[in-house]
């Protein structure tokens, strides 16, 4: 569909209208969970860093799953944060087979790492939509839907950076609001990547 930049910022401020407490609360959970995570590792390091590395697809497929339940106004609730981890294995799975192949491509340069890192964005989108999908089939398809989108997936991120400079100004307390805000744009590009017409009621 190609949806402009401007339309999927303003397709997410659609999707956050009467939801930014909803959309910060589940963003707050997310950085609790992520901290009870440091403080493990800080704790009892090797454990802790085995239970980091076993629970992050988790928290991030949790996180994708709230915002792209936010993006179609499916009003997740805000413990949707936690439905990473009724998929644990292969939200594990998937985070080490990206996390080995973006590793990979950065050996070769920084460059193809980064550009590896937006060919697979869309995976959990994509375990998130079809919890049956395979690992692999997850990254083919994200491959697949990021052909010709990589630098379209650039530039939206590169959308965000006056707003980043305004949230800095604020000592990081605009980033609750930002990151939301980002995170449903991301779930409005996914939708758009597929084809999937947005549920909005009015754009402005």
């Amino acid at each position: 569909m190609n949806a402009s930049y401007s339309e999927l910022r303003a397709r997410a401020r659609d999707s956050l209208r009467g939801n930014w407490g909803k959309a910060i609360g589940g963003f707050v959970l997310s950085l609790l969970l992520a901290a009870v995570v440091g403080l493990l590792n800080y704790l009892i390091p090797i454990v802790g860093n085995l239970i980091g590395i076993l629970v992050s697809g988790s928290i991030s497929l949790g996180m994708i799953s709230f915002f792209l339940g936010i993006a179609r106004k499916e009003n997740p609730p805000v413990s949707e944060v936690f439905s990473g981890f009724s998929l644990i294995i292969k939200a594990f799975c998937l985070y080490f087979m990206i996390g080995l192949f973006t590793f990979l491509w950065t050996l070769l340069f920084i460059i193809p790492g980064i550009i590896a890192a937006f060919r697979y964005s869309q995976a959990y989108f994509l375990l998130r939509d079809n919890p049956d999908i395979g690992i692999m089939e997850a990254i083919t398809e994200s491959k697949r839907l990021m052909i010709g989108h990589k630098w379209r997936y650039f530039v939206l991120q590169l959308t965000f950076i006056g707003w980043a400079i305004l949230a800095s100004i604020t000592c990081g307390i605009g980033y609750l609001w930002l990151a939301p805000y980002i995170s449903v744009t991301q779930a409005h590009f996914y939708d758009d990547l597929i084809g999937r017409a947005p549920a909005i009621d009015n754009i402005n």
